[in-house]
């Protein structure tokens, strides 16, 4: 069962929707965070899987993306992202068909940094599963040229001008081609956006963000708090990824006191690609949070 749900963070209120196992008892909860720029609508699947497990799962826009409220549009804020997610725990732990102590994080992407923080200060999180997370940005980009960096880094510094002057925001592009000014700039772009609208015209994600975001992102290290974590963590890897690459993402597993890390064949971009590897991925997923839930 779904139901559509809203909560409010700051004053600004989040959409959502809240999947329900047949169980009518209180169940643990999944929440789920997706990345830098998505929107929920990429989550549903994980969710299904999650609540024909057994589980709750809440899903949720952030400020300024999709079905919630936030203005300017599509500029990704962390320290309000962070309010965001926090507000979310706290709607799913008063919901009647929630049991309050076992509330799950899962993020991807910017969202596996997302709840390694949030987890970090909430020892009543039960368990956190990180998938292809952001851990700091990789010293090299590959495909990126020196050029491509000095005007992504320019438009970066023209957005963030125009917001502490209150005028609207300088967009891009979050996916393009090689050479294009875009956050990320591949020869498989065309593939990639259809990866992120699921191949539907009425998807909620925009091929837009302001750059700004980006700013704050240069000094965001999860690992830091991952060392503070008392539950389990699972960190789920791609061993070819490029935008958040192995040897970054390790990190946090291993700083976690009870971090696992497990590595899956492909990049990126697999994980959302390739049914055979989700299956397997979110197999495993569950399979930690059931251990790690019945352990509380």
């Amino acid at each position: 069962m779904r139901t559509t749900v809203s909560f409010t963070a700051d004053g600004v209120r989040c959409a959502g929707y809240l999947y329900l196992p047949d169980d009518p008892g209180p169940a643990a909860c999944v929440v789920l965070c997706h990345g830098f720029s998505g929107t929920m609508d990429r989550l549903f699947d994980y969710a299904e899987r999650f609540a024909a497990a057994g589980f709750a799962a809440l899903v949720f826009d952030y400020r300024s993306f999709g079905e919630s409220d936030g203005e300017p549009r599509l500029l990704p804020d962390i320290d309000g992202q962070l309010a965001d997610l926090r507000a979310a725990v706290e709607f799913a732990r008063g919901h009647e068909r929630v049991d309050p102590d076992r509330v799950l994080l899962w993020g991807n992407s910017l969202g596996g940094a997302h709840v390694i923080t949030v987890a970090a200060g909430d020892p009543r999180i039960a368990a956190v599963v990180a998938q292809i997370p952001f851990n700091g940005f990789p010293k090299k980009v590959e495909g990126r040229s020196t050029g491509d960096t000095l005007r992504l880094l320019a438009a970066i510094g023209w957005d963030t001008i125009r917001g502490k002057l209150g005028l609207r925001p300088y967009y891009i592009p979050m996916v393009g081609h090689p050479g294009e000014l875009a956050v990320t700039a591949t020869p498989e772009a065309d593939h990639h956006i259809e990866t992120l609208t699921g191949g539907q015209s009425s998807t909620l994600w925009r091929n837009s963000v302001a750059p700004r975001g980006l700013l704050t992102m240069m000094r965001y290290r999860p690992a830091a708090a991952a060392a503070r974590l008392t539950c389990p963590l699972l960190v789920c890897v791609a061993a070819d990824d490029r935008e958040t690459p192995l040897e970054t993402t390790r990190e946090l597993a291993e700083r976690a006191p009870r971090g696992e890390l497990r590595s899956y064949p492909g990049t990126h971009f697999t994980f959302y690609t390739d049914p055979g590897l989700r299956d397997r991925v979110v197999a495993d997923q569950i399979d930690f949070y059931r251990r790690a839930s019945a352990r509380v």
